[in-house]
């Protein structure tokens, strides 16, 4: 008589538990393992992406290497990247995250961030202190090379 039910329960067991398993959310550092840094701020119109599949974030989203952002008329946002560098962004304006690698251990890496077009304001973190040589932005026009902790760079709209 204890066969039959040691058989159910076993049935039983092997039908639930993948199922239970497959509801369980991935860990977190497996969703977002390519973060370089997160939207501290976001206001009127933003888009990260590119325009076929642009999305809005919200303050907590992540932000990707190769990220391209974009802000309009009314837009503003306030990005704080792995290192603490904070780049803040004003309206009508076109940033790509070109490159960004930082190894907390070493605290060493690179930063290579595109203005096209627009407003930045940029606040250096432990990159461009410990060697400000591999921190850049690059605008249509020109190569900034950092020799501050808390700059602007403007970039006229291309015709």
């Amino acid at each position: 008589m204890r066969a039959p039910l040691s058989l159910f329960l076993a049935a039983f067991l092997l039908a639930v538990l993948p199922q239970a398993g497959a509801q369980q959310p991935p860990p977190a550092a497996a969703v977002d393992a390519g973060r370089v840094g997160t939207f501290k701020h976001v206001e009127g119109e933003i888009w990260v992406g590119p325009a076929e599949a642009r999305r809005t974030p919200v303050p907590g989203d992540g932000l990707h290497e190769a990220d391209r952002l974009r802000t309009g008329k009314t837009g503003a946002a306030t990005i704080t990247l792995k290192d603490g560098t904070v780049v803040t962004m004003g309206p009508d304006t076109l940033v790509e995250l070109s490159k960004f690698q930082y190894n907390p251990t070493t605290q060493s890496g690179n930063l290579a961030l595109e203005l096209l077009q627009g407003s930045i304001r940029v606040v250096t973190g432990l990159l461009a202190k410990i060697n400000p040589d591999l921190f850049k932005i690059t605008t249509p026009t020109s190569v900034v090379g950092v020799r501050g902790t808390d700059f602007i760079v403007d970039a006229p709209a291309q015709p």
